[in-house]
This record gives C-alpha cells, sequence and structure tokens, in this order.
C-alpha cells in the first residue's frame, strides 16, 4: 500500500512514517524540508500521485487567531489534490473535544478543518487523540513562575504517542470510516494531579498550585477534552510513561 504521510518531520508524523515502513508499506514523507508547501500547494500534487492514502499531521505554527486560515487553507489543498489525485483516504489527526470548546482559537481552527474534510471530495477518517504524555511538561512551562507551576483542575486522560501512532497506521490501511475514531489513554487526571505527578517524578523543585484560570486549559470545561465512552484506550498508563522515562 503507498502512503503519503504530510507533516512527516514532526513530532507525530516521524513516527508513524517509521511504524508504517517497518509494517512494510510504502511510505513517502513530506514536509516544507522536502519541497511540499500546503499554503502554497508547492510540490503537494507529486507529493500525492499514487498514493492509496494520505495521513495529515500537520500543525498549525501557533495557538492564536492565524490558526483557522491557516487550516483552512492548507487543507483545502490537500483535498483539491488528493481528489485529481484519485486518493481513496484522507487520514485527519485531530484532537478529543474540540468541538466542546469554541472559546479556545486553536480547538475552534481544528474543528474548521475536521469540517472541511467532512464536506469534501474525498473519504476521510478522523482520528482525534487525547493530549500526548509527552506534552504535560511543556503544559507546566506555560505557567511556570520561579518555583511554582499554576495548573488548573481540568480533567486530562493523556495518551502515548506510541498508542495513538497504532491507531492512525490502522486508520491510513485500513477502508475510510467518513466518521472518527476517538483515542486516548487509560486514565483520567486532573491536570494539578498530573503536575504533581509528574514532579514526584522528576523533582526539579517546582510545586504545583492550583489556579482555574491559567493557561489554555484554564479556558477549558472541566470534563470537555475527556474521550467520550467509545473511546479507544491506549495500554500505556501516564505513571508506566514516567517510569519509563525515568529509566531511560
Amino acid at each position: 500500500m503507498k502512503i503519503a504521510v504530510v507533516g512527516a518531520g514532526g513530532f507525530v508524523g516521524s513516527r508513524l512514517v517509521r511504524k508504517l515502513r517497518s509494517e512494510g508499506h510504502e511510505v513517502t514523507a513530506h514536509d516544507r524540508s522536502t519541497g511540499v508547501d500546503l499554503l502554497t500547494g508547492e510540490g503537494v500534487p507529486e507529493a500525492l500521485a499514487g498514493a492509496d492514502t494520505v495521513v495529515n499531521t500537520i500543525n498549525a505554527p501557533g495557538f492564536d487567531e492565524t490558526a483557522v486560515p491557516f487550516f483552512r487553507t492548507t487543507t483545502e489543498t490537500l483535498l483539491n489534490a488528493a481528489d485529481r489525485a484519485g486518493v481513496g483516504n484522507v487520514v485527519l489527526l485531530s484532537i478529543v473535544g474540540i468541538d466542546q470548546v469554541p472559546d479556545v482559537e486553536y480547538y475552534r481552527a481544528k474543528r474548521e478543518q475536521e469540517r472541511l474534510l467532512e464536506a469534501g471530495p474525498v473519504p476521510y477518517t478522523i482520528v482525534r487523540a487525547t493530549q500526548f504524555m509527552d506534552f504535560i511538561e511543556p503544559i507546566m512551562s506555560w505557567t511556570t513562575s520561579g518555583d511554582t507551576v499554576r495548573l488548573p483542575t481540568t480533567r486530562l486522560q493523556p495518551v502515548a504517542v506510541e498508542d495513538l501512532v497504532d491507531t492512525l497506521a490502522e486508520a491510513a490501511t485500513t477502508p475510510p470510516r467518513n466518521g472518527t475514531i476517538n483515542i486516548a489513554g487509560p486514565d483520567i487526571f486532573p491536570l494539578d494531579e498530573l503536575g504533581r505527578l509528574t514532579l514526584r517524578a522528576h523533582p526539579d523543585g517546582r510545586h504545583v498550585t492550583v489556579d482555574e484560570e491559567a493557561g489554555l486549559f484554564g479556558q477549558v470545561p472541566r470534563d470537555a477534552i475527556v474521550a467520550p465512552p467509545d473511546a479507544r484506550l491506549g495500554t500505556t498508563s501516564y505513571e508506566q510513561w514516567l517510569q519509563h522515562q525515568r529509566d531511560a
């Protein structure tokens, strides 16, 4: 099977390319460094030529109001090229709960990306994931001041990137669903507790205090980005992941 991965130099895309190649698929990896630019359309027809499936893992350069036009333009470019190339399935990496958080610019932009795919000319599969375990520390850094980390009690269900990649690989190699797969980690935590777990595993002198308005997730209702009941659950818990990071 020939699969084109767009955003292949990114955190998820690079891992997906390795996974698919290990399974014996013919995979082409594309991003701006390979001359493929979804904003301008440069190199896109050539990247998609002969592909059975295209996986879109690109990310916007910012979390602000610029994300909406970015995702609109790049998605329209990709869908038009995929339609002309006869691609049979476009797989999109998205985020669990984005339709429940209309006040967050980035989530609104991702939902617009989904809508374009749903209304577009090519069969599709949307894979919505919860926050990656690797991103808990960066989330904490956004609201760190001195030795204090301010975090809200918004509930998260972090997923190991390996579990997400397995789901993306399945979506890329099976018929399009014209619907959504949700993938999440096995455990739900308030974000402030995730911060405390992280610092217990990797103490650095900081401590967590609750601030319901802190950071991006202070704008998210308490349960909005917890996975729905029909979600797939990964096999790696956050505490297992922390142990692995400590032992690595």
